[in-house]
């Protein structure tokens, strides 16, 4: 009883008063109260009706305020002392006098410190306690509000462990996810930058070119996190994720205009041409320059539909998204200022040549011997791309989609529903033996127990509602994967209760969606509450029905236990008791009145005038409660009211003005799939008159998200479609470039075939991602070709086809290795705290890379030879 007292006037009020805390909720423990438990066989002896007791006890203590005393040259304040703070000075307290005799409080029962009616517990590893709730305030630093809690903690543990308490500090903690998503997050752009650097120093064979090259990294990505900061974006597992998918692209710019400087340096001195070294180098810069912009523009104009996302897609990829567009701008300007530079400072200077890479010398004569192969049958080329493009765009249909994937938060989130009206003590004792199971399994670190409602939380749960907050050791791999389903097993061992398991970022998220915790949600709308209990039966056996269905519950449970009381209006009439006398007393017997309170130091303490629990021990011992007429008259409420056992409704939940019951699942995997099946069966199911169903959950949010990046999608590609046409300004040149597109599309497709055919948010991203990437190279070797014909006089043909794409294969093998590699630690680690969104994302665009860097350096080429229209410029 001291536990919940201590938590109440020592703990809340330190962690209310930490920086960035919104809210503490406190499960478990009791509040103290002075009790006097009235006994009804002695409120009958002594004739004393339930006002008069609780007049008199509201007048036994108390605090009033008193007046001041002036003497001739002093004020003197009056303070007066009447508290009672003991259960025995209490007792002793008049009620009444009669003939000498005195009748007092202790008399009529029993005055004790007991504690308040309880309408929560909580449990730590299967032992009673104190679970505490902390929630920050919106906005905040969850890292820094969660260092300042266990602070505060830390320094209460003396205090904690005087009352006889043990502290568990992290049962849950965020920030340990946090911590864990960021290191998993910085480990991938650490990787993914020295991956870059050893094949820039493969393909370029110059520690000079490839250290002016990996420059744009470090100068672009801080370029990038200064706007996101002036943006309001912290650092986090967002905008981290969204540097890395550009890290392999920031690099782009530069090795293009690194490349082509560093080869016209090699032709420069080869010819030993009396131009200047810096003529050279300004030339060479500017030769690349357009298509470099041009192609950079559209990179950032296929990532303007993830900006324009709404609701929680918005949130989570919004800041994904402008990192991305912030880090391929900056490395824009750093390939058009800074690069040209150290390029002049470090190169220009030598007064030898450097020579090609070998690796490239050996790729350049294998390609061009296959490329020459190719050029004699643009046809069979172009009909095995087009086959190719026809046949990935057929399979998109039979892929199943989810909103977002699984987080790997190391913590879920265990739902139990009794059946409504089950005690706290029988809901706790189910809860000891779910934990007990739970611990069983190893990779189970802490079991904590939630249930019903804490004084100052926002949900409404009944006694019969537990969570459990079900925290793991660090997982990874398969132990990570099934962790899930394994417990889901073990819980299917306790029949008649009711279990759904979620992390807590997923039910976060659909809570905020569909106001459910669950990835399918059924809303079943009527008038009536029997058809309503039938139909949502009937809804949730045809939810179970569907293949992968699991965790299928009812929201809310239709009844609970209850004591109906009726008063009767004649028998009130003929006893001169008033109705609200006698409610006044049920109320009394069964919730308790506070009358008064008593106050020790700074803690208060609330005197209650109730009923003794063994007179309330049976439902049916209310019948002979004694009530006291104005007259005097001494009567049993079941002389003026009707008691008997009933059932009622534990909650009536409303949406739109009409009564609802939600049934929840999850999908198991393929929302989308399963939320289609599901619909077909709705829509061929009757339901009673007057009652319909509608179908929710993330599935909806899939669609909603798809659609919007869809229409988007659009307004870009109608954009990225001028901005090719202002660059090129011929059409076939154009459909050249757009001729990458949906051959990316083919790698996009095997990789998500490869990876289970599952088609997240995040791989939809990867798609509009990968089609900038992809329309880069399209843009570098079509505006070469233009360059050699326009500018150097090139005749078009077969030589100038081969000349051309011999002289962008060291460019766009650098340029798709290094996003490629850039991408590996992401798409290998995908599932990993921190890569759960960004994992999808890179699969995606490895995959299109490989196709659409094929397409570029052997599809491309043929296609130009046969159908490009490339002319000299008018003189």
């Amino acid at each position: 009883m001291e536990q919940r007292t201590f938590v109440d006037w020592t703990l809340r009020p330190r962690l209310l008063a930490t920086r960035g805390v919104a809210k503490v909720a406190v499960f478990g423990g009791e509040v103290r109260q002075l009790q006097v438990q009235l006994i009804p066989e002695r409120l009958r002896l002594y004739q004393v009706g339930l006002s008069e007791v609780l007049a008199a006890a509201g007048r036994a203590t108390g605090v009033r305020g008193a007046g001041v005393l002036d003497t001739p040259n002093q004020r003197i304040v009056v303070r007066t002392e009447g508290q009672l703070l003991s259960p025995d000075a209490l007792a002793r307290s008049v009620v009444r006098e009669r003939a000498g005799a005195v009748l007092r409080l202790g008399d009529l029962g029993r005055v004790v410190e007991a504690p308040e009616t309880r309408f929560g517990e909580g449990g730590v590893n299967g032992e009673r306690g104190l679970v505490i709730v902390v929630s920050g305030q919106m906005g905040a630093n969850t890292k820094v509000v969660a260092a300042a809690v266990e602070e505060a903690l830390q320094a209460l543990r003396p205090a904690i462990a005087a009352v006889g308490l043990t502290l568990h500090p992290a049962l849950f903690r965020p920030s340990e996810f946090i911590d864990l998503a960021l290191r998993n997050i910085t480990t991938s752009l650490l990787l993914g930058a020295a991956l870059v650097a050893v094949v820039l120093f493969v393909f370029l064979a110059d520690a000079g070119a490839a250290a002016i090259s990996l420059t744009a990294i470090p100068l672009s990505l801080l370029a990038a996190i200064i706007v996101l900061d002036r943006f309001g974006f912290g650092i986090n597992t967002l905008t981290l994720g969204g540097l890395a998918i550009a890290l392999g692209e920031v690099v782009d710019d530069a090795i293009i205009d690194v490349e082509n400087i560093a080869r016209r340096l090699r032709e420069h001195r080869a010819a030993g041409s009396p131009r200047s070294t810096s003529d050279v180098v300004l030339e060479a810069s500017l030769e690349v320059r357009s298509s470099v912009v041009y192609a950079t523009f559209v990179v950032a104009l296929v990532f303007l539909p993830v900006l324009a996302l709404s609701g929680v897609q918005g949130a989570l990829f919004r800041p994904l998204g402008l990192a991305y567009i912030l880090a391929t701008v900056a490395s824009l300007a750093v390939a058009l200022t800074v690069t040209p530079a150290l390029t002049l400072t470090l190169l220009g200077r030598r007064s030898g040549g450097a020579h090609e890479a070998r690796l490239l010398s050996w790729l350049k004569q294998r390609y061009r011997r296959c490329l020459e192969w190719l050029c004699d049958r643009p046809y069979a080329v172009g009909g095995a791309a087009l086959l190719a493009c026809v046949a990935a765009a057929l399979t998109l249909p039979f892929f199943g989609a989810t909103f977002l994937p699984e987080f790997r938060e190391g913590h879920y989130l265990v739902h139990m529903s009794a059946v409504p009206g089950t005690s706290l003590d029988e809901t706790f004792r189910l809860g000891q033996q779910v934990t007990a199971a739970l611990r069983t399994d190893p990779r189970v670190r802490s079991v904590a127990q939630r249930i019903g409602r804490a004084e100052l939380s926002e949900d409404t749960w009944g006694t019969h509602y537990t969570e459990f907050e079900v925290d793991l050791v660090p997982l990874t791999g398969e132990a990570a994967v099934t962790v899930q389903d394994d417990l889901r097993r073990i819980l299917g061992r306790f029949p008649g209760v009711n279990f759904a398991i979620r992390g807590f970022l997923a039910e976060r998220i659909e809570e905020t969606l569909t106001g459910s915790t669950a990835e399918v949600v059924v809303k079943v709308f009527g008038d009536d509450l029997d058809s309503l209990d039938v139909a949502a039966r009937r809804v949730a056996e045809l939810v179970r029905s569907v293949p992968g269905a699991s965790d299928v519950q009812y929201d809310p449970p239709p009844v609970t236990p209850e004591l109906a009381i009726r008063l009767r209006p004649a028998d009130l009439a003929q006893t001169g008791l008033a109705a609200d006398d006698a409610l006044a007393a049920i109320e009394t017997a069964t919730r308790g009145v506070k009358v008064t309170q008593t106050f020790e130091g700074n803690r208060a303490t609330d005197v209650v005038v109730i009923l003794d629990p063994d007179a309330r021990a049976r439902p049916e011992d209310l019948r002979s409660l004694p009530l006291m007429s104005a007259a005097g008259r001494m009567v049993t409420l079941s002389d003026v009211a009707a008691v008997a056992r009933t059932t009622g409704r534990f909650l009536i939940s409303h949406q739109g003005a009409r009564r609802v019951q939600t049934v929840t699942a999850d999908a198991g995997g393929d929302e989308a799939g399963f939320a289609a099946e599901l619909g077909r069966r709705l829509a061929a199911t009757r339901l009673p008159a007057g009652v319909y169903a509608e179908l929710g959950g993330t599935a909806a949010a899939q669609r909603d998200a798809q659609r919007e990046l869809l229409l988007h999608g659009l307004l870009a590609g109608a954009g990225i479609v001028m901005l090719l046409a202002l660059a090129f300004g011929n059409a076939s040149r154009l459909l050249l470039v757009l001729a990458n597109l949906p051959f990316a599309l083919v790698g996009g497709v095997l990789a998500v075939f490869a990876t289970g055919g599952l088609l997240s948010l995040g791989s939809l991203v990867g798609f509009a991602t990968l089609f900038g990437i992809a329309t880069r190279n399209a843009v570098m070797l079509v505006s070469h070709y233009e360059h050699l014909v326009a500018v150097e006089g090139a005749s078009w043909g077969r030589a100038t086809v081969v000349r051309g794409a011999l002289e962008r294969l060291g460019p766009i093998l650098m340029t798709a290795l290094v996003t490629a590699l850039a991408l590996v630690p992401l798409a290998v680690g995908s599932g990993d705290p921190g890569r759960e969104i960004e994992g999808p994302m890179a699969i995606v665009i490895l995959g299109g890379l490989l196709t659409s860097t094929l397409l570029s350096l052997f599809v491309l080429p043929t296609l130009a030879l046969r159908w490009g229209r490339f002319a000299p410029a008018p003189e």
